[in-house]
């Protein structure tokens, strides 16, 4: 590809499991924002691949909310969940070379015999499974996909705000699911698939995912793809010290929607972030000239509600 064809292309991937809250709309504008300002086009996914959460309906919330924001998207949506058969094949890819095996164990099984992994609750899966001999077990199997032995599983990348990472795929992700037992896609496959046949170049998402970065390249490099760039951005949380979720129904877009004006939260999210001086009201379009990264800090953001 030769450099008058390349455009940077990033992506908003959300999961359709409930209405987007302001922690959502925060990563939504500045991946917006990140690649606009390099005149670059913004790609739609919907990540509906959890058949038992995903609600077309919420889907439906989702484009009309980022619309309404002004965060309107280039390409798409596209639908994971209509993607099956591309997963499968680069799956059986991997499956051929010896790198993936089927995990009978639960969660339950995982948690009574591992330690979580630092303070955020991660549980390393140290394969159990690994070298089980066919026949040993029977019904429905989880798919892991194997990382290195310990000390040639080292993935070490520039993330675009928290600058150098190291990590230890064994000792810190252990062998991690690219196909749930009951069927379903996992994030970690699915994701790297999609963001390479979409030809994303850059992933802009909370830095509660900077652990999947390294499981992504991994797995990205094994199927022969190179991994875009990803830059992370520190979360929004409530009071409580606790990043939002869909359980802060008072800053879900529903409520937000009914109290306030697209420019009035697009000048709080950019007053947060450090790109303006004020909470002013403003466009996502007039804060593209002025974006930096380097305006932004690397602290969790507590939000407290008016």
């Amino acid at each position: 590809m030769n450099n008058k064809e390349y455009i940077e292309r990033g992506r908003f991937a959300p999961s359709p499991t409930g209405r987007m809250h302001l922690g959502n709309v925060f990563s939504a504008l500045l991946s917006w924002l990140s690649i606009k300002a390099q005149g670059g086009k913004w790609v739609l996914r919907i990540e509906d691949i959890d058949p038992q959460r995903s609600r077309m309906e919420y889907a439906d919330l989702i484009m009309s909310d980022l619309e309404w924001l002004g965060l309107t998207w280039d390409e798409g949506p596209f639908y994971q969940s209509e993607r099956g058969e591309i997963y499968e094949a680069e799956l059986q890819k991997l499956a051929d070379r010896g790198m993936t095996y089927p995990c009978y164990c639960t969660r339950a099984d995982i948690l009574a015999t591992q330690a979580p992994h630092e303070s955020d609750g991660r549980v390393v899966y140290k394969g159990t499974c690994r070298n089980l001999k066919p026949g040993t077990h029977s019904g429905p199997a989880a798919i892991r996909m194997r990382v290195p032995e310990e000390g040639e599983g080292i993935v070490s990348f520039v993330d675009g705000h928290y600058g150098e990472q190291t990590v230890d795929l064994t000792t810190q992700c252990g062998d991690f699911i690219v196909r749930r037992k009951d069927g379903a896609w996992a994030y970690q496959l699915a994701v790297v698939v999609d963001d390479a046949l979409m030809g994303i170049t850059e992933v802009v998402r909370g830095r509660d995912l900077l652990l999947s970065s390294p499981q992504q390249i991994y797995l990205a490099k094994e199927l022969g793809f190179a991994p875009p760039r990803f830059t992370h951005l520190p979360l929004l949380c409530n009071t409580e010290g606790l990043r939002l979720s869909k359980r802060d129904r008072s800053l879900d877009m529903e409520a937000l929607r009914s109290r306030f004006e697209a420019e009035d939260i697009i000048g709080l999210l950019a007053y947060k972030a450090g790109l303006q001086e004020s909470p002013n009201r403003v466009t996502a379009e007039e804060l593209v000239a002025g974006f930096d990264w380097k305006k932004i800090g690397c602290e969790d953001i507590i939000l407290v509600e008016n």
